[in-house]
């Protein structure tokens, strides 16, 4: 359900999902024992995340609704939607952007038990299940390989004991071939080539966000231009340096200020109350003059980093909490080359136009950026080694519609998203999360480029070459 809410969002459509806060009635209708409940919950399921499918079985549904102000044409566009998503049965990998265009009507009975005469409404389109299950929307370019359809998974990895050789296939080593930092949550990335490593991850990652006149956080989803912002920290200086095209670059001190502290409870962001203070009435001008909208700039509180947004990691040898930034569900979020190579060659066949490997990397907006051997492999694996830093895996990113948005430009595509969703099996996951494992007090605390990337499998899994596929 959460792939088909992310898939409408795209054509502006609205659905309610999830167990529609009634618990008892979604166990009734999905066949949800107490056990499975149980279940649910030790692998992670929470009310309102991203956790679809646990062992295969669905945690909860859509309901598409319609009310007194619905028209026909709100009922036709989700239709549209269904064909254009072709969320059939068919595994058959097909283009997005067909439009409705083989519709057979037929008129309204007059003596139709829903309304009288006076009431008839235009023709009913009607689509046959042959039209639905043929092949005129098949793609037109051929691609060699097959998307991974991994078993849903707990959100959590296991770990096993058995490290990966560092020398795969081909004799290639892993490392780091990119570092991003997104100072301010939404805003453009920071690139370096070394960077000191904080108990909230990349430090001075997303410490800083945007929230609108309510003190609500802003996010590219409601306003693309958020990536047209441009942060870099200066460790020298102790400042932020904030610029975009058109208006003059201001700072904002690294060392805080608690003078104006407000605290403020946005669910979107962490499902926790985080305690903030505002940056100022100058950088609140600056973006409300940007952004053409009011708003402020935040920042999170150091006294309350450990008691307000907090995961508590399962697998991690420690029991205790993680704290996090401003960032959704981990302190990094890595990705492939090889992946990014392998989604590229798909994107590029369905856009009948190139692409471009930064344009790809940027849009997936990771902290780390790896070069492996193999594509999709990262998704074997249980835990990492960056030099001496030990990271847990705790998951895979499962994309929204901000990889839809061209981070030159702020432009919108929804084919991103489409493209993902077709190339992994209508699944939108890509990259995965980590979190620092905190075995030992003696980790360097730099993360740097050219680093050896050490990964350790999950339990009883290889890594399979991608099989060749005709779709």
């Amino acid at each position: 359900f959460v792939k088909v809410d992310k898939m409408a969002s795209l054509y502006n459509i609205h659905v309610r999902t999830g167990c529609f806060c009634n618990t008892g009635a979604c166990q009734m209708y999905l066949g949800i024992s107490n056990e499975d409940i149980q279940r649910n919950l030790q692998a992670g399921h929470v009310c309102g995340d991203d956790i679809d499918l646990v062992d295969g079985r669905p945690t909860g549904s859509v309901r598409i609704s319609f009310g007194y102000m619905s028209s026909f044409e709100d009922a036709q566009t989700f239709l549209k939607f269904i064909i254009a998503t072709r969320l059939s049965k068919s595994n058959t990998a097909i283009p997005f952007q067909s439009s409705v265009s083989n519709l057979t009507t037929e008129p309204v009975p007059d003596d139709h038990p829903s309304f009288n005469n006076g009431d008839k409404l235009s023709p009913i389109p009607h689509i046959s299940d042959r039209e639905l299950g043929n092949n005129s929307f098949a793609t037109k370019a051929t691609v060699n390989w097959q998307p991974l359809e991994a078993e849903a998974e707990s959100i959590r990895a296991a770990v096993s004991e058995t490290p990966v050789p560092t020398c795969r296939r081909g004799g290639k080593p892993i490392t780091v071939t990119n570092i991003y930092l997104y100072p301010i949550k939404s805003c453009s990335a920071f690139e370096v080539t070394e960077w000191p490593v904080g108990n909230q991850g990349l430090l001075y990652d997303r410490n800083w966000m945007v929230v609108n006149q309510n003190g609500v956080c802003m996010t590219q989803k409601q306003e693309p231009r958020l990536c047209l912002v441009n942060p870099s920290i200066d460790l020298k200086q102790k400042i932020m340096v904030i610029q975009a095209e058109g208006m003059h670059p201001i700072s904002v001190s690294l060392e805080e200020n608690t003078g104006k502290e407000a605290v403020i409870c946005e669910s979107k962001v962490c499902s926790h109350r985080v305690k903030t203070y505002d940056c100022g009435e100058r950088i609140a001008g600056w973006f409300s003059m940007f952004l053409g909208r009011p708003c402020r700039l935040i920042r999170q509180s150091s006294d309350m980093k450990n008691k307000s947004h907090q995961k508590n990691t399962k697998g991690l040898a420690s029991a205790t909490n993680i704290s996090l930034s401003f960032v959704n569900e981990a302190q990094y979020l890595l990705i492939n080359v090889a992946s990014i190579l392998q989604l590229k060659e798909y994107i590029s066949a369905r856009l009948e136009e190139p692409l471009e490997l930064e344009e790809l990397i940027q849009r997936f907006r990771a902290n780390i950026v790896i070069s492996a051997p193999e594509s999709f492999e990262e998704e074997e694996w249980a835990e990492i080694s960056i030099g001496a830093l030990r990271f847990q895996v705790v998951g895979p990113c499962s994309r929204c519609q901000i990889i839809c948005i061209d981070q030159q430009s702020a432009e919108r595509n929804k084919e991103f998203l489409q493209s993902l969703s077709a190339a992994r099996g209508r699944k939108t996951n890509f990259g995965i999360y980590l979190m620092n494992q905190p075995l030992h007090s003696s980790f360097p605390d730099m993360l740097s480029v050219g680093s050896q990337v050490l990964p350790v499998l999950k339990e009883n899994t290889e890594i399979q070459s991608p099989t060749s596929s005709e779709e």
